[in-house]
C-alpha cells in the first residue's frame, strides 16, 4: 500500500485525470479538491491512502453530525468514492474502503419556481427609471441580464463569460461554452434581442477607465473587468425587492429553472430542453417534468368543480 506522504500527490493525480480525461470544469475540480482535503484532514494521522473501511465510515458519519446541507454531504461522499475507485484502478490500493458504506438515499428537491408574471415584474422593476434619471444605464443592464437568462436558460457563469463579439450582429442564437468546454446553441427571443440592443447603447458607462477594448459583454470596473456571478445575484436580489418579490425566491439559477419549466408547460419536447440547458444526462432534465405535473395537479384541484369536495 502507498505510504502516507504520497496522499496529496495521489489527490493531485486524481484531479488531473478528472480535468484531462473527463473535461471537468474548474469549479468542479475545486470542489473535488476541497472535498478530498476535508476527508484527508479528518482521517489524520492516517490519510486517504492508508484509511480502513471503519475510518471512512467514521468520516461519512461525521458529515451527518456537522449539520451541513444534505447535498453538500452527498457530494463529499461521492468525491471520496470516486477517488477510491480511481485509486483501485491505478493499483494504488488493493481495496476500496468506501465500498461497504451505503450511500444514504436522498430525495431530489424540486426547483424554486417563478411565474411568467413574476419574471415580467422583475424586468419592469429593472427598467423603471427613465433615460433622464440617474441609474438608467444600470436598469438597461439589469433588464438585459434578466432577459438573456430567461430567454436562453444560461448558467450565470456562462452569462458573465459572454464576449461582446457574441452579440455584435444581433443573433437569434448564442454559441455558449458550458460545462466541460462543450458548446451548445442557446436561443434569444425578440424581447432579449431588444434588451441587448438597449443595453449596448449604454455599455460604455460600465467600461473601466481607458479600457475601450474590454472584450466582455457585461463589462465592469472591478478587478475582473466583467460582472461576477456573485454581483449578478446581488443585483437580482435588489431587483426582486423593487418588484415586491421575496429575494429568497430569486437567483440566476431560478431564472434558468423558469426557462425550462415554462418551455415544458408550453409543450416543448424534453430532449429539446435537455439540449438547450446543456444537460449531459436527461435524468437531470426530468426534474422539470415533476414540476409541471405538480402545477397541473394544483390547477385541477383548484379549478375543477368535482375536485373541490
Amino acid at each position: 500500500m502507498t505510504s502516507a506522504p504520497n496522499a496529496s500527490a495521489r489527490i493531485e493525480a486524481f484531479l488531473e485525470m478528472m480535468a484531462v480525461e473527463r473535461a471537468a470544469a474548474k469549479n468542479t475540480l475545486t470542489a473535488y479538491g476541497k472535498d478530498l482535503a476535508d476527508a484527508d484532514g479528518f482521517l489524520r494521522p492516517k490519510t486517504l491512502m492508508t484509511a480502513e473501511a471503519e475510518d471512512v465510515e467514521a468520516y461519512f458519519a461525521d458529515l451527518n453530525a456537522r449539520g451541513m446541507a444534505a447535498a453538500t454531504a452527498a457530494r463529499r461522499r461521492a468525491s471520496v468514492r470516486q477517488f477510491y475507485r480511481f485509486a483501485l484502478g491505478e493499483g494504488w490500493r488493493e481495496d476500496d474502503p468506501s465500498r461497504r458504506v451505503d450511500a444514504p438515499k436522498q430525495g431530489r428537491s424540486l426547483p424554486k419556481l417563478l411565474s411568467r408574471d413574476e419574471v415580467e415584474r422583475l424586468i419592469a422593476a429593472a427598467t423603471r427609471k427613465s433615460p433622464e434619471e440617474a441609474g438608467h444605464a444600470e436598469g438597461m443592464r439589469l433588464a438585459c441580464l434578466i432577459e438573456i437568462l430567461y430567454a436562453s436558460g444560461l448558467r450565470v457563469s456562462e452569462l458573465t463569460a459572454l464576449p461582446l463579439a457574441a452579440l455584435s450582429r444581433d443573433p437569434a442564437y448564442l454559441i455558449v461554452k458550458g460545462k466541460g468546454g462543450k458548446e451548445r446553441l442557446a436561443p434569444l427571443n425578440d424581447h432579449a434581442r431588444a434588451a441587448i440592443k438597449a443595453y449596448l447603447a449604454v455599455r460604455p458607462d460600465f467600461l473601466p477607465k481607458g479600457d475601450k477594448a474590454n472584450p466582455w459583454l457585461f463589462a465592469s470596473r472591478g478587478a475582473a473587468g466583467r460582472l461576477t456571478p456573485r454581483r449578478v445575484a446581488q443585483l437580482l436580489d435588489e431587483t426582486a425587492l423593487a418588484a415586491g418579490i421575496d429575494p429568497k425566491r430569486i437567483s440566476p439559477h431560478v431564472l434558468r429553472h423558469a426557462f425550462a419549466t415554462h418551455l415544458l408547460e408550453g409543450g416543448a419536447d424534453l430532449r429539446a430542453v435537455q439540449k438547450l440547458l446543456g444537460h449531459a444526462d436527461i435524468s437531470t432534465t426530468q426534474i422539470y417534468t415533476h414540476v409541471t405535473t405538480d402545477r397541473l395537479r394544483e390547477t385541477v384541484e383548484r379549478a375543477h368543480p368535482l375536485a373541490k369536495g
